[in-house]
């Protein structure tokens, strides 16, 4: 292996022409030639050139797209033209902060005689001026082999070179030769690539991707795919990939019925949003479950959010868990189905239609059986309703038929929009909403035990009807999970239409009804599933992959595992998998993958009160390293801890709906990360428990565990919202605590006992662990 790790002091120099297809792309013999080992320096700056050459391509691509003008016969096709121009356009926009390309194959001649081939790859493809490719996508077939090739199957790949990129320049280069030479060593390229520290946003990870990641990225798009993933495996970046390989191979049908990514909170969707833009896909929606569910006129009645990003949520334990459990539990469907087709009666009167001079007379008897046909169809309750006046209408004409009149399709049409006929249909199949139907299900003891007899206890019953119900529907203030029980509604009265495909992450944590209503909205589509059961963080996580996957409707997906963790690091990683036992103990305990096995670090302190300036030595030490600190506190403790870190002068972000501190510092900064304003990000965030899941921080503080388990409705819970704590760090963790670690945590008999330390700059004592 061969690599160039000091960058030449020459600035680049114009890019020459392409190397030829016929250069020999295994070991140079020739000592002249750039390729050789010999010269690393110089093939360093001949892959400078190159780069500098595709930009220089990429540029003209983009400025050729923005002189073509939008032409068409009509205005809709013509604005259709000039948006699809547009987004052609913001995808060709280079980042002078990345390179154009990360890797190359060089391959051997298929037939002796033919040459050689060597192809770039990057995040898009850019061509010469002759069409002919300067860079291949990384999503291209052709680049399969740059993931998979190996020494046992090299895919007939000779050499893979991979780049060091530091602020869009390349700085070294590593050869990988696949057919001969000894076995190589891990790469240092990949591995800094992966470790090195991260402010701001997630990133992609197309130029890190892993053999048993690319097949789940690859997976075709008629195959559903559920990803169990431990901390750190790269799941929710596996998935994000999958989405923009899917939009490449079939742009043409999923452009039309769409793409979705699904996440836990706000939060997470603000961390996750710039990865597919930088892959050039800019037209994928992200958003929640509780966004999905909530029609657009419900935030009126709730409190909307103060800027754009934060989600309105009601105060925390206004609603009881094992009420908002019962809401969600799978059975409310056959409830709400039954609520719904409860209201449909056959009609116990003759249809009269007066026309004319006559009274044409549909008898009851035969009504009533067009009725029942119709329930038994299998259609939903509105397009069912719909059909019913056309059906009587028709029946109406073949007695005019009978009579020897000779009505047409207008007649019929009239006939079915006739007050007579809408009356009809209305009192024996009348119009609902799903708020009128959920506000009468909760607010009538007596129709709620018809529709949930033999379905549910009278205990549930009466634990699910309110206490005092709301003065009419319209002014109901429904709770999240009475949100997902409308949706389920709307679907039973219309059915909702089907993306083409939808990523949903942290699937572990939705209920039956949620899952429900994430599925039916790719239900002719496919899905890529992604989580881990050891992070169910809710008193109904899912208890296996099988039944989550049974309540979204896709029962045949693939399950893959993946426990190499290459971003939370060894000491991390173990310390956090002494929780597996008791939270999933089927689970193995993933392994770590990286070179640096990360640092872990314990203090305890003898009082509350010296919490928080521990928690300032642990952020002052953490801010000496590279990267991103996470603050994760309880819950109700963030106020606090921003008020601490302000009143010491340290910038700081507040994630999710906690509240602000009083001197407003985090506001301004909120709306950094929002756009809002040119300011940078702050490297110190501060997060409360819940909203930590999927995020990560280069380094971690972790205040008062026992406090965030004990936070939790039942212990198992607890745990494993602990275990999503403790594995967001990706290079250290300082846990700091007053209050004994959760039993699971304790440390082994054997270890040695913490010692007696102070942290510079801390006014408090604390003791000190490995």
């Amino acid at each position: 292996m061969s690599a160039a790790t000091r960058p030449p002091t020459t600035s680049p120099t114009p890019p020459p022409p392409n190397p030829p297809a016929s250069s020999s792309p295994g070991h140079v013999d020739d000592p002249t030639h750039p390729d050789h080992p010999a010269h690393p320096d110089e093939a360093l700056e001949a892959e400078r050139r190159h780069l500098d050459r595709a930009r220089a391509d990429l540029a003209r691509m983009r400025e050729r797209t923005l002189g073509l003008t939008a032409h068409s016969g009509d205005p809709v096709s013509a604005a259709y033209l000039a948006a699809t121009l547009h987004h052609r356009a913001a995808a060709l926009i280079d980042d002078p902060s990345a390179a154009l390309f990360f890797g190359r194959t060089d391959h051997a001649p298929v037939r002796a005689g033919d040459p050689a081939e060597r192809w770039y790859i990057g995040r898009r493809h850019v061509a010469d001026a002759d069409g002919d490719p300067v860079v291949v996508d990384w999503r291209a077939d052709i680049s399969r082999a740059f993931y998979r090739a190996s020494r046992a199957e090299p895919m007939g790949v000779v050499r893979r070179r991979r780049f060091g990129v530091e602020a869009g320049r390349l700085t070294a280069y590593e050869d990988e030769y696949l057919t001969d030479g000894d076995a190589p060593a891990r790469s240092a390229i990949l591995a800094h690539e992966i470790e090195r520290p991260r402010v701001g946003p997630m990133r992609d990870i197309v130029a890190t991707i892993q053999p048993e990641q690319d097949e789940i990225v690859r997976a075709d798009i008629t195959r559903s795919v559920c990803v169990q993933g431990a901390p750190g495996t790269g799941k929710t970046a596996v998935g994000l990939h999958r989405a923009a390989w899917l939009l490449y191979a079939h742009r043409d049908r999923l452009s039309r019925s769409g793409v979705l990514v699904v996440g836990p909170n706000s939060a997470f969707l603000e961390h996750v949003a710039a990865v597919l833009p930088s892959l050039g896909e800019v037209r994928v929606r992200h958003t929640t479950v509780d966004a999905l569910v909530r029609p657009a006129t419900s935030v009126s009645r709730r409190t909307a959010p103060r800027r754009q990003g934060r989600s309105p949520q009601r105060p925390a334990g206004t609603e009881p868990v094992n009420r908002v459990a019962l809401q969600g539990d799978a059975r409310m469907a056959q409830v709400l189905h039954r609520a719904v087709w409860s209201s449909c009666r056959e009609p116990g009167e003759a249809l009269v239609l007066p026309r004319g001079v006559r009274r044409w007379r549909l008898p009851a008897h035969r009504t009533a059986e067009i009725v029942r046909e119709l329930r038994t169809r299998g259609a939903r309750y509105g397009a069912a309703r719909d059909m019913l006046a056309h059906r009587l209408a028709h029946a109406l004409l073949v007695l005019m038929e009978e009579a020897g009149e000779s009505p047409d399709d207008r007649v019929q049409d009239a006939v079915a929009r006739s007050r007579e006929v809408r009356r009809y249909v209305d009192d024996c199949w009348p119009a609902l909403t799903p708020a009128q139907v959920l506000y009468r299900l909760l607010a009538e003891p007596a129709f709620l035990a018809e529709c949930a007899e033999g379905v549910l206890s009278a205990d549930e019953q009466e634990l699910l009807a309110w206490r005092t119900p709301p003065r009419s529907a319209g002014s109901a203030r429904w709770t999240a999970a009475e949100q997902v029980l409308l949706d389920e509604l709307a679907d039973v009265l219309q059915r909702t239409p089907s993306l083409g495909h939808v990523v949903l992450d942290e699937a572990q944590d939705l209920s039956p009804m949620q899952l429900r209503a994430v599925g039916r909205r790719c239900s002719t589509g496919s899905m890529t599933v992604l989580g881990d059961i050891a992070q169910g963080t809710t008193p109904w996580a899912a208890p296996s992959w099988a039944a989550s996957l049974a309540h979204l409707g896709q029962d045949d997906a693939a399950v893959v595992e993946l426990d190499r963790g290459f971003r939370v690091p060894a000491a991390v990683i173990d310390f956090a998998a002494r929780l597996l036992p008791s939270i999933a103990p089927d689970l193995s305990p993933p392994v770590s993958v990286r070179d640096d096995p990360g640092t872990l670090t314990l203090v305890e302190v003898d009082t509350a009160q010296e919490l928080w300036p521990a928690m300032l030595g642990a952020v002052r030490r953490a801010l000496a390293a590279e990267g991103s600190v996470g603050v994760i506190v309880p819950d109700d403790w963030t106020s606090r801890a921003a008020r601490t870190l302000a009143g010491k002068g340290i910038e700081h972000l507040l994630v999710g709906q906690a509240t602000e501190p009083a001197d407003g510092a985090a506001e301004a900064l909120l709306d950094a990360a929002l756009g809002e304003d040119d300011a940078p990000l702050p490297r110190v965030s501060v997060v409360p428990a819940t909203t930590a899941k999927g995020l990560e921080y280069d380094q971690v503080i972790v205040l008062e565990p026992a406090r965030i388990a004990a936070d939790e409705p039942d212990q198992r819970t607890g745990l494993r919202r602990l275990y999503v704590v403790l594995t967001r760090a990706v290079s250290g963790l300082s846990i700091v605590h007053h209050s004994p670690l959760p039993a699971a945590l304790t440390p082994p008999a054997t270890a040695s006992p913490p010692t007696r330390s102070c942290s510079a700059g801390d006014s408090s004592q604390g003791r000190q662990g490995p």
